[in-house]
């Protein structure tokens, strides 16, 4: 059962805060539901949203179909597991980065062929919110 407590969050946050702070980056830490490790956004140098869009446009015009939503001009929840593709440029190495540091520790045994799942936790990225948006700074 997937399980991350404040401790594993305030061991984790300073790593966390010094990659933000080398690309320029502010962002908040949080757990929700005892499960997820959360990273939210809320503003920086790097244009996350205007890379987002241009490989997702991309993707979805090589592949034919809705491959993925494009971001509003508010925010984005980043799925983790397609960074490489749906990002580029710094916005793409900085979401590497950070998502590394947030797996320390974490382990991922599931078998969705047999609907087994098995995580030491979630993560959630989120890049701006509905009612916040992500502030581009220059």
């Amino acid at each position: 059962m997937a399980y991350v407590s404040q401790q594993m969050k305030e061991e984790k946050a300073p790593a966390i805060k010094a990659i933000c702070k080398k690309y320029g980056v502010r962002a908040t830490i949080a757990v929700k539901h005892h499960s997820t490790m959360v990273l939210n956004i809320w503003e920086g140098n790097i244009d996350f949203l205007t890379h987002y869009n241009k490989m997702v446009d991309k993707s979805n015009r090589q592949h034919g179909f809705y491959d993925a939503p494009p971001a509003n001009d508010k925010h984005v929840n980043v799925n983790i597991y397609h960074i490489d593709s749906w990002f580029d440029g710094q916005a793409k190495k900085f979401l590497n980065q950070v998502v590394c540091e947030m797996n320390k520790g974490n382990h991922d045994n599931s078998d969705i062929m047999t609907d087994y799942f098995d995580v030491g936790f979630y993560i959630d990225v989120n890049i701006g919110k509905y009612d916040k948006p992500y502030i581009l700074r220059n």
